[in-house]
């Protein structure tokens, strides 16, 4: 991610947040990794329609302009 964009990214994630938060009552949350501050992830708790939720996930997020890749955990 380039730091230069980081205001503008900060503001389609909260988009997306508040797009997600409206259709599937799910809020997002944005960290960093602490090492290295231009890697960022999101994170997302309690999706119950997740092939809905990837979907729009996946339009939405591609409008970031930013490389995105998807992982998946689930509680151990």
């Amino acid at each position: 991610m380039d730091p230069a964009r980081l205001a503008e990214l900060r503001a389609g994630v909260e988009r997306l947040f508040a797009l997600l938060e409206r259709d599937f009552g799910v809020r997002g949350r944005w960290m960093h990794r602490r090492d290295d501050a231009t890697t960022y992830m999101e994170v997302y708790e309690g999706v119950k329609d997740e092939a809905a939720f990837e979907l729009l996930l996946e339009r939405e997020g591609a409008k970031l302009g930013v490389q995105r890749r998807t992982e998946r955990f689930v509680c151990a």
